[in-house]
């Protein structure tokens, strides 16, 4: 029984003795440093057609490069050049009308005017005679009072008629009125508007690129209709690319914005020297780490951007290669 007894003293000291020395080495032994792993990121435009039409052509692939103001794609717009026809109609017809109210009247409704003029002065200078000699014999008792009124009807109907022809005349002489060569010329500048609209239209069937990059994503085929807004390619802007990492908020102390340091991106087995711009929260639930079953707190996940500080040195990345680095 006492043999029994001193192998266990035997085991239990050994054991502690064990246990000691597992706790004296990981207090010796240095930490272990944590990997933190992100990816590289790109500002990325689609190109979308602001018109209903039709791919005609695409001239470049995933993959391409692309300069600022290279066209990408062509579209076919049948619609819009018929549209533009009409407008350009429109134009040439309120032209038309604008140039005939500046102009006024032309020389042979001048003319005419002017000779209904004439005809209507005759008119009124022989119903002035016959009204005086009928006037002449009505005072001297031969004519009879109604036959005068009649006479002096005529003539006051004569004058009107001289004055109407006169108006007509004097208008055709003066040409349109202000208010209507207004007009006209409003609706020269409203047809103006059309043309330029339309236009506006027929150039969004040439898809250009607005900055340099790469084309990561074609979406529709040749021959294919896109509506209004449709998206047809995403461009990658290789002039703004960054790196993004997610570290949990245990680890942030020493990551500040404004802090430099090394990255390690296997695409190309070297390290680049990045700064730290933007920190911010991930903002989902997914990204928490739950530690209050160990009488802890939760531990959310933040977003960390760093840029390169030389850009250079990042020429042939792309989005989505990984980074890394240690903390």
């Amino acid at each position: 029984m006492k043999k029994n007894l001193n192998i266990i003293i035997v085991i239990a000291s050994i054991f502690t003795l064990v246990i000691i020395a597992v706790i004296v080495v990981g207090l010796t032994l240095p930490s272990q440093k944590e990997t933190i792993q992100g990816q590289a990121e790109m500002t990325d435009y689609r190109l979308s057609s602001k018109i209903p039409a039709r791919v005609l052509e695409i001239r470049v692939k995933k993959g391409d490069m692309v300069s600022k103001g290279d066209t990408l794609v062509i579209l076919d717009a049948p619609d819009i050049e018929a549209k533009l026809s009409q407008a350009q109609a429109a134009f040439d017809a309120a032209q038309a009308l604008e140039l005939k109210a500046r102009n006024g009247a032309r020389n042979e409704q001048i003319q005419g005017a002017y000779a209904t003029w004439q005809k209507a002065i005759a008119g009124r200078d022989v119903a002035e005679k016959t009204y005086s000699r009928v006037n002449r014999l009505f005072e001297k008792g031969v004519m009879a009072e109604q036959k005068r009124d009649e006479a002096y009807a005529q003539y006051q109907a004569a004058i009107a008629t001289e004055q109407a022809a006169k108006s007509q005349y004097d208008m055709a002489v003066n040409g349109s009125r202000h208010e209507d060569m207004t007009a006209a010329r409003a609706q020269v500048e409203r047809a103006q508007g059309a043309i330029k609209e339309v236009s506006s239209y027929v150039s969004e069937t040439a898809l250009i690129a607005t900055a340099d990059g790469v084309v990561t994503d074609i979406f529709p085929e040749i021959g294919e209709l896109v509506g209004s807004g449709a998206p047809i390619m995403n461009v990658s802007v290789i002039d703004d690319m960054w790196f993004t990492f997610n570290v949990r908020e245990d680890m942030l102390p020493g990551i500040t914005v404004g802090t430099e340091m090394d990255v390690y991106v296997p695409a190309f087995d070297k390290s680049v020297k990045v700064r730290i711009e933007r920190i911010k929260d991930v903002g989902s639930f997914a990204t928490w780490k739950a530690t209050k079953a160990l009488d802890k707190y939760d531990l959310k996940t933040f977003e960390v951007q760093a840029y390169p500080v030389q850009p250079e040195d990042l020429v042939g990345l792309r989005a989505g290669m990984t980074a890394v680095f240690e903390k």
